[in-house]
């Protein structure tokens, strides 16, 4: 905690819900056969333009980065 103080860190939690609704959620996500979508599968030689094209915003869905 002291190097949190001494350098003005802020540390910030977020909320993202019970056991119980995690497991709703992929009860859900199984029953209605639900996908993710996949803007594009980039090989990782290729990483940093799959970390620029996440910048840029252009992409609609998920970039997965593969070995």
């Amino acid at each position: 905690m002291a190097r949190v103080f001494s350098n003005q860190l802020r540390v910030q939690g977020i909320y993202v819900g019970s056991r119980q609704m995690f497991k709703a959620m992929n009860t859900a996500i199984t029953l209605h056969r639900l996908k993710p979508v996949v803007h594009e599968v980039i090989p990782f030689s290729e990483a940093r333009r799959a970390y620029e094209l996440l910048e840029s915003g252009k992409h609609f869905g998920k970039i997965v980065i593969t070995r």
